[in-house]
């Protein structure tokens, strides 16, 4: 009998998920890091932290004095994946406003 596991993705790990998202935005060249955030002309766009086995991560809809935060669990490499996308997609739209 076949195992079914085969093809199963590797298990989720935060920790190593973390830098390699933070290595990823750190590529984004407008985007600066200040810790576990990263900012946009001085203002905050992103805010990540583990939450044991996922990540949590904070998007602002616009960069803003006072950025309106949308909150999304990290917790797989495919959610992860998407956060990045998401970004580059909003940080295209910004430049062109």
């Amino acid at each position: 009998m076949m195992d079914d596991d085969f093809f199963a993705p590797p298990p989720f790990n935060a920790a190593e998920a973390l830098v390699l998202l933070k290595r990823s935005l750190r590529e984004l060249r407008p985007l600066q890091e200040r810790g576990n955030a990263f900012e946009l002309q001085g203002q905050p766009v992103i805010e990540l932290a583990q939450d044991g086995d996922r990540l949590q991560a904070g998007l602002v809809r616009r960069p803003a004095r006072s950025p309106e935060w949308e909150r999304r669990p990290l917790a797989s490499a495919a959610d992860v994946r998407d956060f990045t996308a998401e970004v580059k997609r909003r940080l295209a739209h910004w430049s062109d406003e």
